[in-house]
């Protein structure tokens, strides 16, 4: 059996970032093979994110980038159980590093996204290093991508909130009324963009709602779906993008906000991931 010397601990303990006692007894483990001790501190990171699966992790950091051209972005949230671990820079460097490789990538899924390298390793295994490192659970809980003529990033409150929002059009008007309706999401957390894009069993139970309500308020039966339409119609305005009423005027919609800067500006989509 080889000797493990002090160095042999530190420089392995640097390479991974490991605890000591970790890391000598990985080494003793692997008889000396650092490569092997290196398998063996992440086969002991896995059983830890096993053992924490139950755990909650709802801090974390959320990191939304875009390209130079604002032709597309992504957004992540990589969650941890503290908010002293959401705080530290290391943590928010490695949000921002898969941030990074997710943008240059644009993978399909957040799936997808854990299988590409950074550095030259998997970022789930990376991750599950972390878990060893850290000693939390550590996961990437999500991921989301869009593509338009200008896409716009937001991050809301220290990394507590992150939106993108694609326009139809491109120029630096365009990019400046972006970053407000990226505001305006992240303070109002739209259902959809317009009525179109709400789930149909939302509607259903919204026109029951509003049914109801006005059954209790003794309102004959022949006209109750006329007033729950109405209650729907109210509902479309507080809860979409478009309609709801512009956070910075609210004499004016969102799209009457952007249709005062041109009148065939609007919204294509956008992205907005939380915390929690």
């Amino acid at each position: 059996m080889s000797k493990i010397t002090a160095a042999d601990v530190k420089k392995l303990r640097d390479q991974t970032g490991a605890g000591m006692m970790d890391v000598k007894k990985a080494l003793v483990e692997a008889e000396g093979d650092a490569e092997k001790a290196i398998e063996i501190l992440r086969k002991k990171g896995q059983k830890l994110s096993m053992k924490r699966a139950g755990r909650e992790a709802k801090e974390g950091v959320v990191i939304a980038k875009v390209c130079d051209e604002n032709t597309k972005g992504i957004v992540i949230r990589l969650s941890c159980e503290t908010d002293f671990v959401a705080k530290n820079d290391d943590f928010i460097d490695f949000a921002d590093q898969i941030a990074g490789i997710a943008l240059e990538n644009m993978p399909e899924s957040k799936e997808a996204l854990e299988e590409l390298e950074l550095d030259g390793k998997k970022i789930k295994d990376l991750i599950v290093n972390q878990v060893g490192v850290i000693g939390e659970k550590i996961e990437l809980a999500d991921y989301e991508s869009l593509e338009a003529e200008t896409v716009v990033p937001y991050i809301h409150m220290g990394y507590r909130a992150g939106v993108i929002v694609g326009l139809n059009q491109t120029g630096d008007e365009v990019v400046e009324a972006g970053k407000n309706v990226a505001m305006q999401i992240a303070a109002m957390k739209p259902l959809a963009l317009d009525k179109d894009g709400v789930d149909e069993s939302i509607v259903e139970k919204e026109i029951e709602i509003g049914k109801e309500q006005a059954r209790q308020e003794g309102k004959p039966e022949q006209i109750l779906e006329k007033i729950a339409k109405g209650k729907l119609n109210k509902f479309f305005q507080e809860n979409t993008l478009l309609a709801q009423s512009y956070v910075k005027d609210s004499k004016q919609s969102v799209s009457d906000y952007l249709k005062s800067i041109d009148k065939d500006l609007t919204v294509t989509g956008y992205k907005h991931l939380m915390l929690g």
